[in-house]
């Protein structure tokens, strides 16, 4: 057996000064404040209790594009999409002439524990899309699920699909039972319908808590640790607070909207194997004939490839596009590398088809 070399004198040195730098680190932290930091500028179009739709002020000529709609997740807050100027997918959209909208779920309250998925796949993101439409005088949108979202958006397209021109899913989880997916195993053991009798909401917290529980050296020790390394460069330190922000933003979750979700997807994988009945209607996705691209990222954890990929057999679709990033399912929207190539390769695609669809066509 090697035995490891250890000098006791330089490994106290090294220890010294390592708590040093993370003292530095903290301490400069504790100085940041980034309350008065501004998006992307934007203006409210649509209020639906906490539901809010955003229309992003443009920067750039406006493109020959229908207008293109965000649908973010439930489980997190949509501030990824445009966390500080050089990282900004919305941004990146804008400049490239997209007409961007951004449906805003909110926060959900104690009243809102009765809300459905119906109430959101069919009622929120419908009349959201329905304003849409109609300031912007087309007859369908694209429409750009995120995570969650996406899952949500490829719902109403199969079951409006007269109202979506083109759908862009990205990190999307469409196949929850892949043999890789650690976070659909853990959630299908939860008892969520018991949870949500207790507790009327599901707790955001206790759903970041099982979020970083997937990787916890890696989101936690090893995160925390990497401060030292960056104790004297504050614009590192800004980037750092503002993800630990939005980490730490998560909001709690209407009761029987989850429990839907989880039973419906994590648990019986019905947009998979069919038998999905949103609002009273069929969820058929062979109803999906609109030009689709799926965006993924090829080292993510919590939405592996493998639980994306499978939509390429499910849509009625011809015209199917997968873009694949090299990144996990944080980076594709905030790393250096993503901010050029995420929004060139969506504009794009997007570019490359008619605002509007030929006669004939749905």
């Amino acid at each position: 057996m090697t035995r490891l070399a250890i000098d006791p004198a330089r490994a106290a040195l090294e220890m010294a000064e390592f708590s040093q730098r993370m003292s530095r680190a903290t301490g400069l932290l504790a100085t940041l404040d980034l309350r008065g930091e501004d998006g992307a500028a934007r203006e409210e179009t649509l209020r639906l209790d906490g539901t809010v739709l955003w229309r992003y002020r443009p920067l750039a000529p406006k493109a020959d594009a229908a207008p293109l709609v965000i649908c973010y997740a439930l489980v997190n807050r949509p501030t990824m999409m445009d966390l500080q100027p050089d990282r900004s997918l919305i941004r990146g959209l804008l400049v490239r002439g997209l007409d961007v909208w951004l449906v805003d779920w909110g926060y959900a309250g104690p009243d809102d524990r009765g809300l459905t998925l119906d109430d959101y796949v069919n009622v929120r993101l419908g009349k959201c899309i329905d304003v849409v439409r109609r300031e912007c005088g087309v007859p369908a949108v694209s429409l750009l699920g995120v995570c969650q979202g996406g899952t949500m958006s490829l719902c109403h397209a199969a079951l409006h699909p007269d109202r979506v021109r083109n759908l862009v899913t990205m990190v999307t989880p469409v196949d929850f039972h892949t043999p890789d997916n650690l976070l659909a195993k853990w959630v299908r053991r939860m008892d969520v319908e018991r949870m949500v009798e207790v507790l009327g909401n599901m707790p955001g917290a206790l759903l970041n808590a099982t979020f970083l529980a997937l990787m916890p050296y890696r989101l936690t020790v090893q995160k925390y640790a990497g401060l030292a390394d960056i104790a004297d460069d504050r614009a590192a330190l800004e980037n750092f607070l503002r993800m630990e922000r939005w980490i730490q933003d998560s909001p709690d979750q209407a009761g029987r909207a989850f429990a839907e979700f989880v039973r419906w997807f994590f648990r019986e994988n019905r947009l998979v194997r069919g038998g999905l009945v949103i609002g009273g209607s069929d969820v058929d996705m062979r109803r999906i004939r609109c030009p689709l691209l799926n965006v993924y990222a090829t080292r993510d954890h919590l939405v592996p490839p493998s639980a994306t990929r499978p939509l390429a057999g499910l849509t009625g679709s011809s015209d199917y596009s997968e873009f694949a990033f090299d990144g996990g399912h944080i980076g594709i929207y905030v790393s250096r590398r993503s901010q050029e190539l995420l929004p060139r390769a969506i504009a794009q695609w997007i570019l490359a088809r008619p605002a509007t669809p030929a006669a004939g066509i749905g």
